[in-house]
């Protein structure tokens, strides 16, 4: 399967569910299930102000793990219910970009049993941290079903208007395919993923004030899609790892976010973006590419060690990002760039450019990329660890072979040195 064709043709939770259950379900939408959302903010939103949206994601998959007892369930039907609602809380757990308030959106909020749970129904993403356990155990179901209303308020008027419990039972599984009619009412909604209600159409409104436009959503879907799975990349193996031992889903993601937050993994679109602006800035890539090869760096954004030529997913944004006028300049930018770095040596752009070019274009952070890298990416976390809990345990587990100094030796005593 082309990958890169299907990423062309489908939507990201399009892609996602087809990967994971062999279906296609055209339209079909993931929704984060309250409960694990509240605990995922409130650990979100207690880090200190400034933490990057990957800081965010990795404590919120570990807290909406600690609110689901039913984690340790490995079972398929189990581990994909869980997927299904994990990929929405990552999102949702983020603060809107600009500080918009996420409370009750009529301003008014219902009463809770046990104190806390109250004031989860008011604002889900306002928890203290202790507040999450007793939120989990002290909601009556009208609280569920106002915070499953509230779970992303900028959806709210494209969920379908039948009632609390109807919002409440979408809020635990995906809609099923019959119910994106009601989500794709916004005007904004687009015919080909990004639509209202869509991962992509949330996660924009975590990383830029900016309003949406279609060709711009379009590009953030079409790249989550892309970045569901590539090669055994190094998350990807620390996935596997994990399940390989049998952790949960929320674990073996943990593991995943952990090993992406690295200079040569996810955070290599942040040193693109940051090149992209000196670039606009200068007017010129020239002087920012001699900066980099006089500090003995290598140009940001060029080069895939498992590509001779350009990357086929640089390719696919760079034309998608050709359609938003908003990222001429970013996208000139980026040629010049590849065009002065290339000229004695062949170099050709990587998605980490084109995710540059899309976060500069969009007053995202320079984080926004690796931020999306891990949203898309997540889903093929998932189809790993579906495999691996089809294997033998540990078989990922290595054996050592130890090459030291032949035993026995003296015991070590203090103020000594090894050898």
């Amino acid at each position: 399967m082309d990958a890169v064709a299907l990423a062309e043709a489908y939507a990201y939770e399009e892609v996602a569910d087809w990967l994971w259950t062999g279906e296609l379900r055209p339209g079909v939408r993931f929704t984060a299930p309250p409960l694990p959302l509240s605990a995922a903010r409130a650990a979100a939103a207690a880090l200190p102000a400034g933490s990057s949206p990957l800081d965010r994601m990795r404590v919120a998959v570990v807290a909406a793990g600690a609110a689901d007892p039913l984690r340790f369930d490995l079972t398929r039907d189990a581990v994909l219910g869980c997927a299904r609602g994990l990929i929405p809380t990552l999102v949702d757990a983020l603060p809107l970009a600009g500080g918009a308030d996420r409370g009750d959106p009529a301003g008014h909020a219902g009463r809770g049993h046990g104190g806390d749970a109250g004031h989860v129904a008011r604002r889900p993403d306002a928890l203290a941290p202790g507040d999450a356990g007793r939120a989990a155990h002290a909601l009556s179901a009208g609280d569920a079903e106002r915070i499953a209303r509230q779970a992303d308020p900028l959806a709210a008027d494209a969920l379908d208007a039948s009632g609390a419990g109807a919002v409440a039972r979408r809020a635990a599984h995906a809609l099923p395919a019959g119910d994106t009619g009601h989500v794709a009412r916004r005007p904004d909604a687009l015919a080909a993923g990004g639509g209202a209600g869509s991962i992509a159409w949330r996660l924009w409104a975590r990383l830029t004030a900016r309003e949406a436009d279609p060709a711009s959503l379009r590009v953030l879907d079409t790249a989550l899609a892309l970045l569901i799975d590539h090669d055994l990349a190094i998350s990807t193996l620390a996935v596997r790892v994990a399940a390989s031992g049998r952790a949960h889903p929320y674990a073996a993601v943990s593991a995943g976010l952990g090993a992406l937050d690295g200079p040569l993994h996810g955070q290599a679109s942040a040193l693109a973006h940051r090149m992209l602006r000196d670039v606009l800035d200068q007017g010129g890539a020239g002087p920012v590419v001699a900066a980099h090869l006089r500090a003995g760096q290598r140009v940001p954004g060029l080069g895939h060690h498992l590509y001779r030529g350009e990357d086929p997913r640089a390719r696919l944004l760079f034309a998608r990002l050709a359609d938003v006028p908003a990222a001429a300049d970013a996208l000139a930018a980026a040629r010049d760039t590849v065009a002065t770095a290339a000229r004695h040596s062949p170099l050709h752009a990587t998605v980490d450019l084109a995710l540059a070019v899309l976060s500069v274009a969009s007053g995202m952070p320079a984080e926004a990329g690796e931020a999306v890298f891990a949203v898309g990416r997540t889903a093929g976390w998932v189809a790993h660890a579906l495999e691996e809990y089809g294997e033998v345990g540990l078989r990922m587990r290595p054996s050592s072979t130890y090459d030291g100094p032949p035993a026995p030796q003296p015991l070590p005593r203090p103020g000594t040195s090894p050898g």
